[in-house]
C-alpha cells in the first residue's frame, strides 16, 4: 500500500464531491487547469490513488472555487 493511500483516496472524493456541486465535468474541470481528462480522472478515482501536485491542488481549488483546505478535509 502507497504511502498516504488513505489521503489521496479522500482528496480525490473531496474533489469529485465539489466538482460535482459546481456542475461542471471531470473534462470541464480539466480545460479549466490544463490538465487531461485523464489525469484528473485518475487524481479521482479511488481504486487508483495518484499523487497530485500543490501547484495542481490550488489550481482545482481556484477552478471550483473553493479553498484548498476544503480539498484536504478528511473529516467532514
Amino acid at each position: 500500500m502507497p504511502k498516504h493511500e488513505q489521503e489521496y483516496k479522500m482528496i480525490g472524493l473531496n474533489i469529485s464531491y465539489y466538482r460535482k456541486l459546481k456542475g461542471i465535468s471531470q473534462l470541464q474541470l480539466a480545460e479549466l487547469i490544463g490538465l487531461s481528462r485523464t489525469h484528473i480522472s485518475n487524481i479521482k478515482a479511488p481504486n487508483m490513488p495518484t499523487a497530485v501536485s500543490l501547484d495542481t491542488l490550488l489550481d482545482i481549488a481556484e477552478a471550483l472555487n473553493v479553498p484548498a483546505k476544503k480539498l484536504l478535509d478528511f473529516h467532514e
